[in-house]
């Protein structure tokens, strides 16, 4: 008898019993059902996540950089930064000039300030004093109106783009242009608005106000440490321009050879590796627990087998006596256990995609699953049916015929 007729025969006859035990079959399938479903649910919550995380960081900027007085993830003792001399806008010249793959820079000064309009009023505005070339590194697309120009920090002029949350909250229905708003009772009037850029880590990037960095400076004081933005022509070129940064700033600070640097260079892959430092032991925990899940079903499935060897065995004395071969027998086990298993898989899919969709529209928590781990969800399910269903199988196949047949 072929391979080919042994797997047909031994998944008609494992068909035929799971049909004849219903309920054995569905509480079998339940338990790999719970596992597989656990397993699925946590792994959709988790690529949901990483993938909000991953269009995050592009919307920072895989070519953008951020000098800054401290860096975005501390190594070390915090009073070392601190202590650190403070930034200048001053540095943007040499910056720009550092290199043929710096296409522009910016300073940034924050402030968190209440917006005013009337008699409407929002919080936790962040105000930005800045120049014309953050409109380039920060991707920023007008909606209306225009963005800050040289002339307006040059000349200090009270003006200001604001983002598409204070158009929404400040002026809802009207036309922001050439409106007058209060920042912190300082009045600023609208020149341009900008297309609504969403949450990035955290931060809306809509509640934001723009406005000439020298203006920034006189209306809320010059003793500020900014940052500088500097978009790159290519995230291939980025570590060449860090160095060359590197030597142009230790040059214009006067750091002195031999002392570390007293500034720091961030980049969007250190976020990268912070955030895979601070998930993947959470998220490897998390996984565990799915997969012991799936393996108490696993083991359902193997004391399920055992008792079902145990009940036929005088079937199999039987069938051994008429010619049947061990492989044969052997298949017909295996056959039923991923059966079992792969409709409890395809169960357990369906509901933890389903839990995912319901997690991900309840709470802040994005959920997405990959076609390709659905098919892993339903394939794994059936291979811990073949695993479990070993031991079972193999002890079907060696029982003695003559002893098998006695069996009552």
């Amino acid at each position: 008898m072929s391979i080919r007729v042994d797997v047909w025969e031994g998944a008609r006859i494992a068909l035929f019993s799971l049909r004849s035990n219903r309920l054995r079959t569905v509480l079998t399938t339940v338990g790999i059902g719970v596992g597989v479903c656990t397993l699925l649910a946590i792994v959709g919550i988790i690529q949901g996540i990483n993938r909000s995380f991953e269009d995050q960081l592009s919307s920072i900027g895989a070519n953008t950089l951020q000098i800054s007085k401290f860096p975005w993830t501390l190594n070390g003792d915090w009073w070392t930064y601190r202590n650190r001399k403070d930034l200048s806008a001053d540095l943007v010249t040499p910056i720009l000039n550092a290199s043929e793959h710096v296409l522009a820079a910016a300073p940034l000064f924050f402030e968190r300030v209440e917006g005013r309009f009337l008699d409407r009023k929002i919080g936790s505005v962040m105000l930005v004093g800045t120049t014309p070339d953050y409109a380039t590194v920060g991707s920023f697309t007008l909606e209306r109106g225009r963005f800050l120009t040289h002339a307006d920090v040059d000349n200090r002029a009270q003006v200001a783009v604001i983002g598409a949350e204070l158009v929404r909250s400040l002026f809802p229905g009207l036309n922001p242009l050439g409106q007058r708003i209060l920042l912190e009772g300082k009045s600023f009037r609208v020149v341009g608005t900008l297309e609504s850029k969403g949450t990035i880590l955290g931060e809306n990037q809509d509640l934001v106000v723009m406005v000439p960095f020298r203006t920034f400076l006189a209306q809320y004081g010059k003793k500020r440490s900014p940052n500088i933005a500097v978009a790159v022509t290519s995230p291939e070129h980025a570590p060449a321009v860090v160095d060359k940064l590197t030597a142009v700033l230790r040059r214009e600070r006067n750091t002195p050879p031999g002392l570390p640097d007293d500034f720091a260079i961030n980049r969007p892959d250190q976020l990268a590796n912070m955030y895979a430092q601070l998930t993947g032991a959470l998220y490897g925990a998390a996984t565990g627990v799915g997969l012991i899940t799936l393996l108490v079903g696993g083991i359902g499935i193997m004391n399920i087998m055992l008792v079902s060897v145990r009940e036929r065995t005088r079937e199999i004395g039987v069938r051994r006596a008429l010619g049947a071969r061990k492989r044969t027998i052997i298949l017909q086990f295996l056959m039923e256990a991923s059966c079992v298993s792969a409709l409890g898989g395809t169960m357990g899919t369906v509901v933890g995609l389903g839990l995912a969709r319901i997690v991900s529209l309840i709470t802040p928590l994005a959920a997405a699953v990959e076609p390709l781990t659905v098919v892993a969800g339903v394939g794994f399910a059936a291979m811990v049916g073949l695993l479990f269903g070993i031991w079972p199988a193999a002890r079907a196949a060696n029982l003695d015929p003559v002893e098998a047949l006695r069996h009552e």
